[in-house]
This record gives structure tokens, C-alpha cells and sequence, in this order.
């Protein structure tokens, strides 16, 4: 099972028109509502949520009225990974806008996608939330209308040093874009860019045990990207593995996660105190509490670090150790992606209770800290045109 645009791709393989169903109402929903969307703090609560879906979610708990949400950068499109660069300034990953060309390999799930070479773009946002341009005409894609017409293009950044690098999610044959694989690029001081890894070759020279066949994607659908010691690692949902990139452009294989686990459609990473940690989005229907974070070892072994958590996107860890998730659809009888429901929660390292920081995001996709302590999302971060409608919140961390 791909994920193409961060959690509208999961799902089982019984049927797909309940899918398709939630595709048009969800883009319905972004359209109509985004501009009158209001986040909330932990104490809030979600829209249409009670204290027994709190309950329900296991042991977590509201915090006090100290923890604010505020809009700190608008304007982005289908915004995903994103970063503090050396600079101070915050990085951000676009899916961008799409596009029109015609695929060479149709996946038949959600296919055929239509994609552009020069559609998405890599943004920086200073400390007044004022967005630039690092580079754009970096490939985004999309899938068939009947499908939602879901947005693809950088996934994440990741720094080494002083140099940005990138992960693309949106290119390749099946995307519509043959002239660009699904890779990891390298940013120039001038603006340009180089491929540096070519990731669709080697998922496809280095095939995971447990591919989804439903609708396996040739190019795979590159989500997370991380810095460690000088080497990129890179998480992949629809195979299920967790890769080594070098600045030099190798490729080796960390772990094959779907060996192990199945298809539990691996997303977002975080590497602490020596190991590497990983959350699984699940398939859809969202079932709550079916989530998990993987702790895995450099060699690969895996283990489940916490589980009973909900559509995961994004893991950080703060300076006292503690593990934040970002989960991007939360609530009983939600069971496709629902704007309104997403959650942070933080994850005590000792015991294990669990605290909401924030809620009531509106479909968000990746998050980071701020050297400033507070939490970073990218938040309308999918989802069908109008574009341009994408923040990144700033969540002030109690």
C-alpha cells in the first residue's frame, strides 16, 4: 500500500469505493472550511470530540491552558517535511501543484497520475514567518481525479553541515515524471540541484519481502528524511524499508520493515540517543489505537517502543527526552483522514503517560522543534486543490 499524499493513500484491500467516497469529501471539507479553521490548544479539545474519545485513546490526558497554537507561515502548497536549517531559518518541503504529463507505468489503485517536472519547491521561512524560494522546479505529480487528485513532490529536507538536501516523493515513470527518479537531492549555494541517490533504481533492484500488491508503486512514495553522523537515512511506506543514503550517493538497506511487520505503512522518524525511531500511519479504515513507534537499532533490530496511538506523521523528541506524535486523524468514527482531529501528544519516557499538547489540527503532515523550544507542523499539508492554502503552526510547548 503506497502513500502517496501522506494518509489519503492507505487503505485495506476489500474495496475502494469507500475510499474514493472520503476523497471527495474531504476535499470538499478542505476547500470550504481552511479559511475559517481555528487550531486549539490542548485544554480545547478537538471539534466534535468527547471525553470518552479522550478516554477511548488510551491514558491521555489534556494539558493546562499553557500550550498556544499560531499560524507563523501561510501560503504553501500541500507543505510536508520541514527543518532548521544552520541559518535559524525554517526549511519546508512542498508537494507542490501537480501536473498534467501522463505516466509511464499506470498504478492501477489510484493511477493513472499526471505529473510535472517543475512543479514543487523547497521554501524557507524566516523568523517573521516571511516565506522565499530556495529552489522550485523540483517534480510533483498527482493521482486521477476519481482518487482525489492527491498531491506528491519533495517530501522532507535534511541538513549536513552547512548543505540542504531533499528527498523526492513525486517523480518517476509511474508519476508521470520519466525524466526524474524518486531520489535524494543536493542544493547548491547557486539554487540548482543534483541527484545524488537514485532511490527508484534501487527499490527496484532491492525488492522488500512483504510489498503491498494492491497497489505496489514502482517508485515508491519517500516520506521522512533524516541527518545522522553525516549519512541521510529515509523512511518508505509502500515497501516498508528504512534506507542509508551517503553524501557520495549509496544506497544500503537499514532494515526491511515489511519482513517483520507487514504493511503497516512506515512514516515518520526520529533518531535518539543512538537508535532510530519510526511511526506507522496503518491502513485505512482508520482503526484507533492501531499505530505504533518502532524503535530500531542501527543493524536494524526492531522492537515496538509505544503503541495505542492513531495515524502517525511526525515524532520528535525534545531536550528531556521526551517523544512528541503527531497524529494526523484522531477520534472515534473518524475512519478516513478528518481535518479538525489531528493531534500532538507527548509521550512521558518514564511510565509512558501521555499528554495532548495540541489539537484540532486541520490534516497535518510532518513537524519539528524550533531552537526556540517550540513545536513546528506543517498543517493543511494535503489534500485536492485550491494550492497556497498551507501553513506551518507554531505550537508554544507547556
Amino acid at each position: 500500500m503506497k502513500f502517496q499524499t501522506t494518509t489519503l493513500r492507505a487503505r485495506n484491500s476489500t474495496s475502494l469505493s469507500p475510499l474514493r467516497c472520503s476523497f471527495f469529501l474531504i476535499g470538499l471539507t478542505l476547500a470550504c472550511s481552511a479559511p475559517s479553521w481555528t487550531a486549539r490548544a490542548a485544554d480545547e479539545g478537538p471539534p466534535n470530540q468527547n471525553a470518552a474519545d479522550i478516554t477511548n485513546a488510551g491514558d491521555e490526558i489534556a494539558l493546562p491552558a499553557t500550550s498556544s497554537v499560531s499560524v507563523f507561515a501561510s501560503g504553501l502548497n500541500n507543505p510536508r517535511g520541514l527543518k532548521f536549517g544552520p541559518d535559524g531559518f525554517l526549511y519546508v518541503a512542498e508537494g507542490g501543484t501537480g501536473g498534467l504529463n501522463p505516466p509511464c507505468v499506470v498504478v492501477p489503485a489510484v493511477g493513472p497520475y499526471t505529473g510535472n517536472v517543475t512543479g514543487a519547491r523547497i521554501s524557507k521561512i524566516g523568523p517573521r514567518g516571511f516565506r522565499t524560494t530556495v529552489v522550485d522546479n523540483l517534480p510533483s505529480s498527482q493521482t486521477s481525479a476519481d482518487s482525489g487528485s492527491l498531491i506528491s513532490g519533495v517530501a522532507d529536507v535534511a541538513f549536513i553541515g552547512n548543505t540542504l538536501y531533499a528527498v523526492l516523493s513525486g517523480a518517476g515513470c509511474s508519476h508521470g515524471v520519466p525524466s526524474v527518479p524518486n531520489g535524494v537531492i543536493r542544493v547548491n549555494a547557486n539554487s540548482s540541484w543534483s541527484l545524488i541517490a537514485n532511490l527508484s533504481r534501487f527499490q527496484k533492484n532491492h525488492p522488500v519481502a512483504n510489498p503491498e500488491p494492491d497497489d505496489f508503486e514502482p517508485d515508491g512514495t519517500w516520506y521522512s528524511m533524516i541527518a545522522v553522523d553525516g549519512d541521510l537515512y529515509a523512511v518508505e511506506p509502500n515497501h516498508g524499508e528504512l534506507d542509508k543514503i551517503t553524501p557520495g550517493g549509496s544506497v544500503s538497506r537499514v532494515v526491511d520493515i515489511s519482513a517483520s511487520q507487514g504493511h503497516i505503512v512506515p512514516t515518520a522518524m526520529a533518531f535518539h540517543n543512538g537508535n532510530f525511531y519510526v511511526g506507522n500511519l496503518s491502513t485505512f479504515p482508520i482503526v484507533p489505537g492501531s499505530s505504533k513507534v518502532l524503535k530500531i537499532t542501527p543493524t536494524g533490530q526492531i522492537s515496538v517502543f509505544r503503541s495505542g496511538l492513531t495515524t502517525i506523521l511526525g515524532l520528535a523528541f525534545d531536550s528531556a527526552g521526551r517523544l512528541y506524535v503527531l497524529e494526523n486523524t484522531t477520534g472515534q468514527g473518524n475512519q478516513f483522514p478528518t481535518p479538525g482531529t489531528g493531534k500532538v501528544i507527548r509521550i512521558e519516557p518514564s511510565g509512558g503517560n501521555r499528554k495532548v499538547i495540541a489539537s484540532g489540527l486541520f490534516l497535518p503532515t510532518a513537524m519539528t522543534f524550533g531552537p526556540d523550544g517550540a513545536l513546528y507542523v506543517s498543517n493543511i499539508g494535503f489534500g485536492p486543490p485550491p494550492n497556497g492554502i498551507g501553513q506551518v503552526l507554531k505550537i508554544t510547548v507547556p
